[in-house]
């Protein structure tokens, strides 16, 4: 019997540790399923009065049956959501393919081709500055509406931070393809975030305007970048859905 108890602990503890791994609610489902059906036939191995070895089987499948689900299933630990970032300069956490799922999920009709062409873009030129992806890309969201636009700017410009659009119906500044727009966003956010020097080429002809490093994080972008007073609320928002899709 002392063999049948500890092996019946072995058993409860890995149920316990699938448990606590279960994550998905239909996983949790089917794990809760499987381990009452479990507990239920070692119980009765137990209570009847059958041979050592009969029981030892029955808690030996148990266990089988129990790890074979979390291979099976392939669930993993919790990860702990991260806290969406704040300071301009820094690496962002979201992948590309998430970047781009994001943005799809507000403009369904937008070409995948090319969402996923943006998220390249504002990942590669954020690195290449030491500028916070996450911040960039949100804020991109936030300036054309998901690149839908509508506004003064127009998509041809491929301006995706209202650059020069200061309202009035002036369209600001226009680039000659999107990665020279994304360069010229990324440029002008390392000018409000910091004073280091850029280290690709200026493409960006209001860089020159901004006191350099005057918002080291987003917050200082209200009533500089943007008249608006609640453009870092926005920004927040923004950044908050971001992360609550991916992760």
């Amino acid at each position: 019997m002392a063999a049948a108890k500890v092996a019946a602990k072995v058993a409860a503890k890995v149920a316990a540790k699938v448990a606590a791994k279960v994550a998905a609610k239909v996983a949790a489902k089917v794990a809760a399923k499987v381990a009452a059906k479990v507990a239920a036939k070692v119980a009765a191995a137990i209570a009847d009065n059958i041979t050592m070895k009969t029981k030892l089987f029955t808690i030996a499948m148990a266990v089988l049956i129990v790890s074979s689900l979390l291979s099976c299933v392939g669930l993993k630990p919790r990860e702990e959501k991260p806290q969406p970032p704040t300071y301009i300069m820094g690496k962002g956490k979201v992948d590309m393919d998430k970047l781009a799922q994001f943005i799809g999920k507000y403009n369904e009709f937008a070409d995948e081709g090319h969402l996923r062409l943006m998220a390249r873009l504002y990942y590669e030129e954020s690195l290449f500055e030491g500028v916070n992806h996450d911040i960039a890309f949100t804020q991109m969201c936030l300036e054309t509406g998901f690149l839908k636009f509508g506004g003064d700017v127009q998509p041809d410009q491929n301006n995706f931070a209202g650059l020069g659009a200061v309202g009035n119906g002036a369209p600001g500044l226009s680039f000659p393809d999107p990665r020279t727009g994304v360069r010229a966003h990324i440029q002008h956010l390392k000018a409000y975030g910091s004073e280091d020097p850029l280290n690709l080429e200026l493409v960006n002809p209001r860089f020159k305007y901004v006191r350099r490093g005057c918002a080291p994080t987003y917050e200082g972008l209200a009533g500089t970048w943007a008249a608006d007073k609640q453009y870092a609320v926005k920004i927040h928002a923004m950044l908050d859905r971001l992360y609550d899709f991916s992760f």
